[in-house]
């Protein structure tokens, strides 16, 4: 009954991947390669905990 009163921690996780993801691209476009690996790399490891919570494989590896 309280369902729709919970949050969803993937969606949560989900923001927080593609907010990452924007601030690689707009590093990558100011020529910051460095801060644009690892914003990249934090970004895949969201993902990565996406996937787990979905008990998928990763589509892209």
């Amino acid at each position: 009954m309280f369902n729709i009163f919970r949050r969803n921690p993937q969606k949560k996780l989900q923001q927080r991947y593609e907010k990452k993801l924007e601030e690689a691209m707009k590093a990558q476009r100011n020529g910051k390669i460095y801060e644009y690996s690892t914003l990249t790399a934090e970004a895949e490891a969201i993902r990565e905990q996406i996937n787990k919570m979905n008990n998928t494989p990763s589509t892209f590896s």
